[in-house]
């Protein structure tokens, strides 16, 4: 890993020239992370799109200053996110940001097959990057906003998606836990079939450049300690997971939000994975510093793209 944590992932930014294309720019909490991004010198401006009125009243607000944002006023939701991904595309911004418009209409824009944004066979999936005082290094959590019930093959994509960011971020073969309600493979729950089949696929060369183990629960995947009193020998993953998967949606985003919630000392970011340039899926409900958190590993990543 090329940063410890989110504070030194913070200096190692600072003073990038990169601007920011914001959808939606009418809302207060991504207009305060774009004003802590100013603040952090991590962007020197950028694209607000929304009803510019609007815009103008909470940049005023949250007190960002916008003698370096063009606001272009749009009202109607597609047309916003649309121009986003264009200008991103056309190189006038170095990432997106959702504001307040709805996700289907914001991967929408990004799916189009005019913009190349998604290379094609390629899936886009949630990449939530968490730092927590309970754990000894960093840690992905994947797909916990996208994908509502992938596939075996779909699953594989999404480890991919993971694998390659974290390659990005100086984690070079990344630990994979497939994460399961048990550690033993059962006929009733597919999740621990498709865990065989996923290591299979990491074993025959179907996944490249990652150690992919399971099925494994929370405890073995994140504690050497308790896999070996479960009685799960071996491993390279048990208490060195970089990458979390999860099953689904219903579980994923259960995981991700009650970390966020009820975590102490947890701090994080959260990017798409799977496009060809960095964009940013925050929820709504996503404080201001998780944004930052975003902005920053989106600043990092623009710097540091590889081929997949």
């Amino acid at each position: 890993m090329k940063f410890r944590n989110f504070d030194e992932l913070l200096r190692m930014v600072e003073g990038k020239t990169n601007r920011i294309v914001v959808p939606g720019a009418n809302n207060d909490e991504v207009l305060q992370a774009c004003k802590m991004g100013v603040d952090h010198k991590l962007i020197s401006g950028g694209i607000l799109i929304g009803p510019a009125s609007q815009v103008e009243e909470v940049a005023g607000k949250v007190g960002l200053p916008l003698k370096n944002f063009e606001i272009i006023d749009v009202s109607e939701t597609v047309e916003m996110c649309n121009q986003a991904v264009d200008l991103v595309k056309e190189g006038q911004g170095d990432f997106l940001v959702k504001g307040l418009v709805d996700t289907k209409f914001y991967m929408k824009a990004i799916l189009r097959k005019e913009v190349g944004a998604v290379e094609e066979g390629t899936v886009l999936s949630h990449f939530v990057f968490f730092e927590s005082a309970n754990y000894h290094k960093f840690f992905a959590l994947t797909d916990a906003a996208i994908m509502i019930k992938p596939t075996l093959e779909q699953k594989g994509k999404i480890i991919r998606n993971a694998v390659n960011i974290m390659k990005m971020l100086g984690v070079e073969t990344p630990k994979v836990s497939v994460v399961c309600p048990v550690e033993k493979p059962n006929s009733q729950i597919q999740s621990t079939l498709d865990a065989v089949e996923l290591v299979n696929m990491s074993k025959d060369g179907r996944i490249k450049n990652a150690v992919v183990e399971g099925p494994y629960d929370v405890y073995i995947t994140f504690s050497r300690k308790l896999a070996d009193e479960k009685g799960v020998k071996g491993g390279q993953v048990p208490g060195e997971a970089d990458i979390v998967l999860l099953s689904d949606l219903d579980s994923a985003n259960a995981m991700y939000k009650t970390l966020s919630f009820f975590g102490a000392g947890v701090k994080l970011g959260a990017l798409i994975a799977g496009a060809n340039i960095p964009m940013i899926l925050p929820s709504r409900t996503d404080s201001p510093l998780t944004k930052l958190h975003s902005i920053a590993l989106a600043c990092f990543l623009k710097d540091a793209r590889v081929p997949a």
